[in-house]
């Protein structure tokens, strides 16, 4: 898919062996039978160019890391864990992203909402248990 993508327009068979090629040895029926299980799977289109087709990616890349994402973890037999699983494995670059990515989704109004709702926990926390110890026991 890399490939398909990185070309941006209907390529044959040929054109990606060609550029795979260049990084290493690979067999053009490797490369034919991938692109047909990638059209199987529904990742890409093929069009009939003579003898040969033409394969065009169905999707961008996000959508098919997302599509990715989501089949896996609807896979987990508990999402939750899954997820804190998967964002324990995140760079702080990512949790960033993830962050932007959901003020994306819940929109301006829901963004704006929340951070004027959202009490500062660790001041409240002070303020409501005063002779409580710090966390992690004060030692």
């Amino acid at each position: 898919m890399t490939r398909v993508w990185k070309w941006n327009r209907p390529v044959t068979v040929r054109e990606v062996l060609e550029d795979l090629q260049r990084e290493r040895s690979i067999a053009y029926t490797t490369v034919m039978t991938v692109l047909d299980n990638l059209h199987q799977k529904g990742w890409v289109r093929r069009e009939a160019e003579g003898r040969a087709y033409r394969y065009e990616a169905v999707s961008t890349r996000p959508a098919y890391a997302a599509a990715l994402m989501n089949d896996a973890w609807s896979q987990s037999d508990n999402p939750a864990a899954a997820l804190v699983a998967f964002f324990g494995m995140m760079s702080e670059e990512q949790r960033h992203a993830l962050r932007d990515a959901v003020r994306i989704v819940q929109g301006p109004e829901t963004s704006e909402a929340a951070a004027d709702t959202a009490p500062d926990t660790a001041a409240d926390t002070r303020d409501e248990n005063p002779g409580s110890a710090p966390e992690g026991g004060g030692r």
